[in-house]
């Protein structure tokens, strides 16, 4: 079967069984003339099609996406390092909640810096060293001791052996040495040169004294832990300091704010006088800054049941008298904590305050008598303060025993084992805030306990925990847990 095509040359066969010659002869013709020649390969009909230029698309798109995969990698990174140093804080903030060295450790540290400052500390300073990293956080420190009215200087421990001794009172200063590892080659050198009299603060990673250089070679030595829950090369790959440092930052703020509370009446007040630059200065210039209660409890001091607060009343009392008309969700620990001024003190019965010690001659029953006329079922003590919750729990048996009887040892709750929050605080964030540090302590704490040895009693965050509401940077009321928890619904 033939095809019907053009033929590609210029005859033409004609297809029959008579010879071509006859079949001329025939039909007396001449044969039909050559077919046209097939169309060149480059005519314009049978041109080949140009690429599509795909590259203008896909380049870009590639670009594109290269670029956001390039910001994600980048925020991850942060988000990353802003979540494990989150972790490193939770973890030290458990710490100091439960763990008796670290809490004796603290409680020693800031004794030996309130007693040496002042007049009656003979005008003794803090005298922070470090080197490296370490250096710069005592730097840091050294400016927020200042800030807040406490004598601090830095001094780095080369430039000390080659003749900067000279800043250290060999009678009234405090040393607060900075060293993650806990055997920094510049300390150890320093050490032997440092007086013995002087009482001696080592800020490091170690939780036991027996595992820390420094602590060995000078056993007096007042430790004060600042661990991390994981090394910064398994968090990111390298040793840089990054949240050694942040813990370590942490723990001297809080250091500088609990001694600065116990030696000044108001902190704010010369936290404002130091301060008179910038805009923290124009806004404690602009009034922002409230008169400090007379009543506050410091952190670590006693309680003074003789005196009252106007401030703290009309700061709080008006709250605590009627309901809020907020919603729950909305209502801030202001709202639901109970002024100082409000609760009745428990005095002996010579009218004496005596200090840190229990009035030896009140008994649980009078204790349980004052509690029965508060307002609010709060009862002060120069020691403490004793909760609602807490005075249920006494047995009848118990009423006859005095205040200081061991027995009786949980009923009273310092200061020192207050939960500190803010007046501003939003019940609901307080809340949260509770629920995820009794998260804390029941898992992540729990193991790094473990792994540091036995585990130790503290502040479990329980419905009897007190929360101390600060306003003005001052101590103005408190509230339980249980309390705070029943405000948005206990879980």
């Amino acid at each position: 079967m033939v095809e019907h095509r053009p033929v590609h040359n210029s005859e033409v066969y004609v297809l029959s069984q008579t010879p071509f010659s006859n079949h001329l002869n025939r039909h007396g013709g001449r044969p039909s003339p050559p077919s046209p020649i097939t169309p060149a390969e480059d005519d314009f009909l049978c041109s080949p099609i140009d690429k599509l230029p795909l590259h203008n698309f896909v380049e870009p798109a590639i670009a594109a996406c290269e670029e956001q995969l390039a910001v994600e990698s980048r925020l991850s990174g942060a988000v990353h390092l802003l979540n494990t140093a989150s972790t490193a804080l939770s973890c030290i903030t458990g710490l100091y909640s439960s763990d008796r060295i670290a809490r004796e450790g603290f409680n020693r540290a800031v004794d030996a810096i309130v007693r040496r400052q002042g007049d009656h500390g003979r005008n003794g300073k803090l005298v922070v060293i470090g080197v490296g990293k370490s250096g710069h956080i005592a730097r840091k420190l050294v400016a927020t001791f200042n800030s807040l009215a406490i004598q601090a200087v830095f001094l780095h421990p080369t430039e000390a052996l080659h003749g900067d001794l000279g800043q250290i009172n060999s009678r009234n200063d405090t040393l607060l040495l900075i060293t993650f590892s806990g055997k920094t080659p510049e300390l150890l050198l320093l050490l032997p040169h440092l007086d013995k009299s002087l009482p001696l603060i080592l800020l490091t990673s170690h939780t036991r004294p027996e595992t820390c250089e420094i602590v060995r070679q000078r056993p007096d030595t007042i430790l004060l832990p600042a661990p991390i829950h994981e090394p910064e090369t398994k968090s990111f790959g390298v040793s840089a300091p990054t949240t050694s440092t942040t813990v370590a930052l942490s723990v001297g703020d809080a250091l500088a704010m609990v001694a600065s509370h116990e030696l000044h009446p108001s902190v704010s007040k010369v936290f404002a006088k130091n301060h008179p630059g910038g805009a923290i200065g124009a806004a404690l210039r602009g009034g922002s800054v409230s008169p400090a209660p007379s009543s506050a409890i410091s952190s670590g001091g006693t309680t003074p049941c003789h005196s009252s607060s106007r401030t703290t009343t009309s700061l709080l009392s008006t709250s605590s008298q009627k309901p809020s008309s907020l919603p729950p969700t909305r209502r801030s620990l202001r709202d639901l904590a109970i002024p100082l001024p409000e609760m009745p003190c428990l005095e002996s019965s010579l009218g004496q305050l005596l200090g840190h010690e229990p009035i030896p001659t009140a008994t649980a029953g009078d204790l349980l008598l004052a509690a029965y006329s508060s307002p609010s079922g709060w009862v002060r003590l120069p020691q403490g303060v004793v909760s609602p919750r807490r005075i249920k729990r006494l047995s009848p048996s118990q009423l006859s025993l005095p205040l200081s009887d061991p027995s009786l040892s949980w009923l009273i709750t310092p200061q020192a084992e207050f939960v500190s929050l803010t007046a501003d605080t939003e019940v609901r964030n307080a809340a949260e805030w509770i629920k995820a540090m009794r998260t804390v302590r029941a898992t992540g704490v729990t193991r790094m306990r473990g792994m540091m040895g036995e585990e130790e009693e503290g502040v479990d965050f329980g419905d009897e925990c007190v929360v101390g509401v600060v306003e003005g940077g001052e101590l103005a009321g408190v509230v339980e847990v249980g309390a705070l928890l029943k405000g948005v619904g206990k879980p």
